[in-house]
């Protein structure tokens, strides 16, 4: 018996209850799963995720899947119903990872400057026509941005000004993480070709 503090059979009438609609049965039942699943999402989540997401966030995230997901279950046993939760857990704790190794990674190794000239100008700040240069490079970018779709303008303002995350840029607009990460390398690929046409035309 995995779950000591009440019976087999105690909890699988639970089961059957919270089948036919009892959600007080589920509640009951998840409860005495609680403990479990702690220890199991703090043997799972590494130390360096739990300090951004606490096991017992991923393991409350869990139970709300699992009652909005418990017409899915096709078990009818403890052994049967702690398998399927703990494939619910396992799946939250490789989101957690997936999303702040993703993260990093595209800081560490995908961003890029804006303005790759932007280094330059600052290291030319104090040279003859440098605060001139810079006001034109200002201009240009406004101009630039005027000419951008609204959606554009908006994720680059997001990113560049506020300094949002992806994750906070995508719940802002109503998108993933990764679909805000697209559409703000579109933008800047955008920007860069507005902002090359004008230095040509000038």
């Amino acid at each position: 018996m995995l779950l000591p503090s009440e019976s087999s059979e105690s909890i699988e009438r639970k089961i059957e209850a919270a089948r036919v609609g009892d959600a007080a049965a589920l509640g009951q039942v998840l409860d005495v799963c609680r403990n479990y699943l702690l220890l199991t999402a703090n043997r799972e989540l590494e130390p360096e995720f739990q300090a951004k997401v606490a096991p017992s966030d991923v393991v409350q995230k869990t139970f709300l899947e699992a009652c909005r997901d418990f017409g899915q279950f096709r078990g009818g046993t403890e052994a049967e119903f702690l398998a399927w939760l703990r494939g619910i857990l396992l799946h939250n704790v490789a989101n957690v990872r997936r999303d702040f190794r993703g993260a990093a990674k595209r800081r560490l190794a995908r961003e890029q400057p804006l303005f790759p000239d932007a280094g330059q100008l600052a290291f030319d700040a104090h040279t003859p026509g440098s605060a001139l240069a810079a006001q034109e490079q200002r201009e240009l970018v406004v101009r630039a941005l005027d000419q951008l779709p609204e959606h554009y303008r908006e994720v680059l303002l997001l990113r560049q000004e506020e300094n949002c995350s992806f994750p906070e840029i995508g719940k802002r607009l109503g998108r993933t993480a990764e679909s805000a990460r697209k559409l703000w390398a579109r933008a800047v690929e955008q920007l860069k070709e507005i902002l090359k046409s004008q230095s040509i035309t000038r």
